[in-house]
């Protein structure tokens, strides 16, 4: 049975699609939706917006659609620990999200990767003081999804793995808050943010412009490492 692999976007899979064979649309009520072959696995790729919400419905329009043998949470996160960098791979030992905890399974691989406890949490982490505060509850990286994936996964009764890049570091601090464009399909408002970096041009479009750099550099790398895995 295939793997399903869960993102937010679909950029998110862009650096793992170069390394997939027989890619092929799927017709789900998701965002974005794929199948393919990864190292001679069935692979099953969703992205269905930013959110725990929008990540476990993902996983209950693939329960419904197909069967799968585990699932996995990957895409981009922001550091909280000093260590980790730009583009580095993340692979949790647990996913905390308020008092919850999730078990993550860890997949083999011969690439280095740097693990912890990933916090899972409703909004994007805009500013360094959040991000201080959040490394104080004792995580090392943060994002928005991977809590809804792994209780989806406990219901299902089958293992959740769970793999990050790095796209912003833990001093890293953006002037342009995210939150405030999110809509409720779990999308980025493309147009109001470009809006906002018209009136702030010299600080917002070289923000925008060095995001986008990280978040190619992620994607690249989480699709070596990922295709590099045996789940």
């Amino acid at each position: 049975m295939p793997v399903l692999l869960i993102a937010a976007e679909p950029r998110e899979f862009s650096g793992l699609l170069r390394f997939c064979s027989t890619v092929e649309r799927l017709h789900w009520p998701v965002h974005w939706a794929r199948s393919a072959t990864l190292n001679g696995q069935s692979v099953l790729l969703a992205a269905n917006g930013a959110g725990a919400r929008r990540a476990a419905q993902a996983v209950e329009v693939a329960q419904l659609a197909s069967r799968f043998e585990s699932v996995c949470s990957m895409g981009f996160c922001g550091a909280l620990n000093r260590d980790l960098k730009i583009g580095d791979i993340f692979v949790p030992d647990s996913v905390m999200s308020g008092v919850r905890r999730f078990a993550v399974a860890r997949p083999e691989s011969s690439r280095p990767f740097i693990s912890g406890v990933l916090a899972s949490i409703p909004r994007v982490a805009v500013a360094a003081r959040e991000k201080r505060d959040l490394r104080e509850t004792g995580a090392s990286a943060v994002e928005m999804e991977a809590a809804g994936v792994a209780a989806k996964a406990s219901e299902l009764s089958v293992p959740f793995y769970c793999i990050r890049s790095i796209t912003d570091t833990s001093q890293e601090s953006f002037a342009f808050d995210f939150n405030s464009v999110l809509r409720d399909d779990g999308r980025f408002d493309t147009p109001r943010i470009l809006g906002a970096a018209l009136k702030e041009p010299l600080t917002l479009f070289p923000e925008l412009i060095r995001l986008r750099r990280h978040c190619r550099i992620a994607s690249r790398r989480l699709g070596e490492f990922v295709a590099d895995c045996r789940f």
